[in-house]
């Protein structure tokens, strides 16, 4: 293998996850792709799901470690947007390519994956914790929290779990020596609408946490590309309307940051979502979960372009 396996880092909450059906039901891909002659690519001839040996998909997980460590091919119960994404970088990258998903369900970027750098703020009257900080000690003192759930222990955790899998590359791709990490995908931003100070402080943590991935993950080029919540648009209102703008915000063709132009999309994912919401896990609509994956994954490849 000469080539270094170009690896893409997929970070987020439940969506991402996935909770999109493989099995049972009208909305599975199972029916989806045989009965609806959907996303071929997913399958054989005698229709049985396709392993594709070029793309290696790992999955980590807080609290549970590694659950798959495999060839890109449809496996379990539920998805996300992977398949979607990793078929087309398969396609398009002529080196051997890995997807590792770190991440679990029910985390905001204004708490649980605030990114360091972040400092303590005030918000409605109280003082908003920065990275490491606690509510009783917002500024902390740099290290980790021991006992206690601390601003930013799931971007820690996420982030060391991606880096298991790669300080241990033979393992997670077989006879590779080499890596180069090309980019990230993010798909998140629930829990922050639910939050006045979070959904406020989004845009700022937003841009801080591209720049600290790549920081953290020495990949100072690398790429990253966003998905916005299936249910937000232009004037939705609230506080969904504030993440949704700061999602766009840090667009490289239309947002506001020159130094993001070439590096940076976002994804608007409304026209996918089949008027599904991110909270209600488009109800389980596995169509969305791939529509949401191709368009990620295309974006990334215009990127990497």
């Amino acid at each position: 293998m000469s080539k270094p396996v170009q690896v893409f880092v997929l970070l987020g909450q439940s969506n991402m996850v996935g909770l999109g059906k493989v099995a049972g039901g009208d909305v599975s891909l199972e029916n989806v792709v045989k009965n609806k002659s959907q996303y071929s690519y997913l399958v054989e001839e005698d229709g049985s799901w396709h392993e594709r040996k070029d793309v290696r998909f790992v999955q980590y997980m807080q609290g549970k470690g590694m659950l798959k460590n495999e060839w890109m091919k449809v496996t379990g119960r539920t998805m996300g947007p992977e398949y979607g994404l990793g078929h087309p970088l398969g396609n398009a990258i002529e080196a051997p390519v890995m997807v590792i998903k770190s991440c679990i369900g029910n985390r905001s970027l204004g708490w649980d994956l605030l990114p360091p750098g972040s400092e303590p703020y005030e918000h409605g009257g109280k003082t908003q914790p920065g990275y490491r900080g606690t509510p009783g000690n917002p500024k902390g003192n740099g290290d980790k929290v021991e006992g206690e759930w601390y601003a930013g222990k799931q971007y820690d955790d996420d982030v060391e779990d991606a880096k298991k899998a790669l300080a241990d590359l033979g393992k997670h791709y077989p006879e590779a020596k080499k890596y180069e990490v090309a980019g990230f995908f993010f798909w998140q931003g629930e829990k922050d609408c639910g939050n006045a100070a979070h959904a406020e402080k989004y845009e700022e943590n937003l841009v801080r946490f591209i720049q600290q991935l790549r920081k953290d993950f020495e990949a100072p080029n690398a790429k990253f590309v966003m998905g916005t919540l299936g249910e937000s648009k232009k004037g939705c209102g609230g506080n969904g309307e504030k993440v949704f703008d700061a999602q766009m915000a840090v667009d490289g063709k239309s947002g506001k940051y020159p130094e993001f132009k070439g590096h940076v999309a976002t994804v608007f994912t409304n026209p996918m979502a089949q008027g599904g919401s991110g909270n209600g896990h488009y109800g389980g609509k596995a169509e969305v979960y791939m529509d949401v994956g191709e368009a990620m994954g295309k974006a990334m490849i215009e990127l990497l372009k």
